[in-house]
């Protein structure tokens, strides 16, 4: 009699098998993704975007602001330029000013015999140097009357300056010394009154009135101590000695200037002029 497989045998393999598959097609279905964290990456992302919209609108207002910052400055570096060259302006026209009067000089002071210097200015001297001898009181009746330049009193202390320097530059002497000294006493408080007491030393000096210039250079060191005019009035006091042919004198406030002011041209020019007593045998 043939056999029959078991029934409860072949249901439970078929169990089995089922159950076999249905455990590998879990294993290759990936798993549903949590709504949770789908939201949190969708609101990372967003705020992503955000960020690199307000980073880049941050950057453009700084760009804009350094933009502005430089045609800021691009302006002022415009107002400087021409301040600079307004004020450079205004230097050159009194370099040659000043240039044209000391080349007149020394053609005059050539004229007389003598090598005048270029009143080049210079630094002063915290405590500049005296003359040696005290200068000799001026003269009232050398000097040309007041009442030659009325004109000294119109306006304000620079104007009244411009008229007593024009007479000089102009080589008007006999007018320029009144004009000064009237100056000097009408606006003594004066910013320009330093320059004004010197020049008025040189017009004394290219007149010969060398007891009056060398009051008045003394002037310029006793009044104005700080002044850049104090080596050029010192060396022409010097000058005015040697003039007066005061040797020993004019070689001592010589010397005062080569001490006193060792790397400027009036030491230059005072030692040419001890060389040239020396040769001359004073």
């Amino acid at each position: 009699m043939t056999r029959r497989p078991h029934v409860g045998l072949i249901g439970a393999g078929l169990l089995g098998l089922t159950a076999a598959l249905s455990l590998g097609a879990c294993s290759t279905t990936p798993p549903e993704e949590d709504p949770v964290q789908i939201k949190l990456r969708d609101l990372d992302t967003r705020l992503a975007r955000i960020e690199r919209v307000m980073t880049n609108q941050s950057l453009l207002e700084m760009s804009n602001q350094l933009e502005a910052l430089r045609d800021d400055v691009r302006s002022m570096h415009n107002d400087v330029d021409l301040l600079s060259n307004s004020v450079e302006s205004s230097r050159k026209q009194q370099r040659d000013l000043y240039a044209d009067l000391d080349r007149r000089m020394k053609v005059l002071e050539s004229h007389n015999g003598t090598s005048g210097p270029a009143t080049a200015p210079m630094a002063a001297a915290a405590s500049p140097p005296t003359a040696a001898i005290a200068p000799s009181a001026p003269m009232a009746s050398s000097a040309p009357s007041a009442a030659a330049v009325p004109d000294i009193l119109v306006g304000d202390d620079k104007s009244g300056y411009q008229t007593a320097f024009t007479y000089l530059k102009d080589g008007q002497y006999d007018r320029a010394v009144p004009a000064f000294q009237k100056f000097l006493a009408t606006y003594p408080d004066s910013s320009l009154a330093e320059n004004a007491q010197y020049w008025l030393g040189e017009a004394n000096y290219v007149n010969k009135a060398y007891p009056e210039a060398e009051a008045a250079f003394q002037r310029v060191i006793d009044r104005y101590p700080q002044s850049r005019k104090v080596p050029d009035a010192l060396l022409k006091i010097g000058y005015c000695r040697y003039e007066m042919k005061q040797w020993e004198s004019a070689k001592l406030v010589l010397s005062q200037v080569i001490t006193a002011f060792p790397d400027s041209a009036d030491a230059k020019m005072a030692q040419q002029r001890i060389d040239k007593m020396t040769a001359e045998k004073h």
